[in-house]
């Protein structure tokens, strides 16, 4: 498989109900914002699993995040999680529908999950597996063995280890910065290079651009990984953050932005809500994440905390209001010092599926095209209470304003769902309705609308 078959591998089942539109380089608007390949790809994969995995969970303290990113750990021999086991955790991301998944490969404490070269304070230097193992290469080869496209977090903001905050080194001034630098471009040359293609490279925190005096990391990995979605730094972002933790983005929310918007170290009350509802004027494709842990804001795992998993309602929610709204859902999920999801992390993972799949439902009838306005039969007047919509985003955000009516008379037709954007991916919840007839009335629009789904489900809840 070549690469960029495998990058599509992930998002192969959101992508099958395209018709085709996209077919036609005609339909390019010029000024128009559209994705790049791996944007486009990240967006149908529309659900991603992260799991975080770091030194502290075997320091027998409680993970406090202002303590971890000061305070270093000082004996790698801690590190020694027996039974680790990537394809359980990669078996509990796909019961929960994940198209991706993304390890924590570096985070706060400074600890590097993979065997690396260049920095002594990674795995060849602990007990676990005999200073042999590399969990980042178990990783991507059981996301690949299970059909998951794989991704990698790396931390640069922080290191305990290395006494780096908010970027700069703590202690010896220029030089050590500039050794700190070099260490990260060492490391993102070793992670872009050793395991294939990737789906996501995820800085957390961003990594600081070097005209801010930081590392430069873009070029390689745009040498090692130019089908990889990019997230983020002041140079180039693929993707922005929702806004917030809550799995949910703003309604609406667009794909676009203005990226110097989202650029600046300004945290104030319009930066946040551009990122929960972007910009439908924005000069630049910026699709939103929404991201949530399963406990309930505990990303690290931590003993006796079962009771923090979010209720599978609440997950079902975290779905609607981010797959349903035209962002891309990342669900955080929490590997013990076994090495395993803990098992009632896994069953709720699973139930989330289930749940997910029951409210979507049945699909009751479909259709696609292009112009002002779509209209649907629906067989027998079938009852349905779930409406899809999609537009090709290949070719843009084209609708600005729309309407969902039923015919309940002769001539009658009854708006049952009304909204501005429609994106990769629109889902109204409605009252359970009969009727024969259906059409999507496009009110706004910056160019031909091209739709590739106007669906009604029947729920199953």
């Amino acid at each position: 498989m070549n690469r960029r078959d495998f990058l599509f591998t992930a998002a192969a089942g959101a992508a099958a109900s395209c018709t085709g539109l996209g077919s036609d380089r005609d339909l390019l608007v010029p000024g128009l914002p559209c994705p790049r390949p791996p944007q486009l790809a990240w967006q149908r994969a529309e659900l991603g699993v992260v799991f975080h995995y770091d030194l502290h969970l075997f320091d027998d303290t409680r993970y406090v995040q202002a303590q971890n990113r000061r305070a270093p750990i000082a004996d790698l021999s801690i590190f020694d999680p027996r039974a680790l086991d990537t394809d359980q955790w990669l078996a509990a991301a796909q019961a929960a529908g994940a198209r991706f998944a993304i390890l924590t490969a570096s985070h706060e404490t400074g600890f590097r999950l993979w065997p690396s070269d260049c920095n002594p304070w990674s795995v060849k230097n602990t007990p676990w597996r005999g200073g042999r193992g590399d969990l980042v290469g178990d990783f991507v080869a059981s996301c690949r063995r299970h059909g998951i496209a794989p991704g990698i977090y790396l931390g640069a903001r922080w290191n305990a280890h290395l006494q780096v905050l908010d970027f700069r080194v703590q202690q010896g001034g220029e030089p050590a910065q500039r050794a700190y630098n070099q260490l990260i471009e060492r490391e993102v040359g070793e992670v872009c290079s050793r395991y294939g293609p990737l789906f996501e490279l995820w800085f957390d925190g961003g990594v600081l651009a070097p005209r801010d005096g930081g590392p430069d990391v873009l070029p390689i990995f745009a040498a090692h990984q130019p089908d990889c979605l990019y997230y983020h730094s002041d140079e180039r972002a693929d993707a922005r953050w929702g806004g917030t933790e809550s799995g949910t983005v703003g309604d609406p929310c667009w794909a676009t932005v203005d990226l110097p918007a989202v650029r600046t170290q300004t945290w104030n009350a319009a930066k946040m809500e551009l990122l929960r509802h972007g910009d439908p004027n924005g000069r630049d494709w910026c699709p939103a994440m929404a991201d949530a842990p399963l406990r309930n804001h505990e990303w690290f795992w931590e003993p006796g905390d079962e009771h923090k998993l979010y209720p599978v309602e609440r997950l079902v929610e975290m779905y609607f209001g981010s797959v349903g709204n035209n962002a891309t859902l990342i669900l955080g999920a929490t590997p013990d010092r076994r090495g395993l999801v803990p098992d009632a992390d896994f069953e709720r993972m699973a139930q989330m599926g289930r749940a997910v799949a029951r409210a979507l439902g049945a699909m009751v009838a479909t259709t696609s095209g292009r112009g002002r306005e779509l209209t649907l039969e629906v067989p027998d007047a079938a009852p349905f209470d779930v409406i899809v919509l999609q537009e090709d985003i290949e070719f843009g955000e084209r609708v600005r304003s729309y309407s969902v009516e039923a015919r309940t008379g002769t001539d009658t037709w009854t708006p049952i769902a009304t909204g501005t954007c429609i994106g990769h991916k629109h889902i109204h919840r409605v009252a359970v309705t009969t009727a024969p007839r259906l059409r999507l009335r496009i009110d706004a629009a910056t160019a031909t609308p091209l739709l590739t789904r106007f669906e009604v489900r029947r729920s199953g809840a």
